[in-house]
């Protein structure tokens, strides 16, 4: 990710504060020290696996986006007619 390596040119190379890159990035003074202090090259952020509540029915649900694709503009129906 970019921003960790702007973040750590500002604070070595730049000599800039952490306050000072806390206002630029929007970033907590906790989360730019951690930034600084890990070796990691890329940012990464723990996403849990979890099962989504339209995955029963995504069959069904892609089989009338694909069927109401293929209609006219004004044959078509909006999503909240679908919802």
């Amino acid at each position: 990710m970019e921003l960790l390596s702007v973040i750590r040119r500002w604070h070595h190379r730049d000599r800039i504060p952490i306050r000072e890159i806390e206002r630029r990035t929007g970033l907590s003074r906790n989360t730019i020290r951690k930034y600084l202090r890990s070796d990691a090259v890329e940012v990464r952020f723990k996403v849990p696996q979890r099962p989504s509540r339209l995955d029963p029915f995504a069959d069904k649900l892609s089989e009338w986006l694909r069927v109401e694709a293929g209609k006219g503009r004004k044959g078509r129906r909006t999503v909240r007619r679908i919802h």
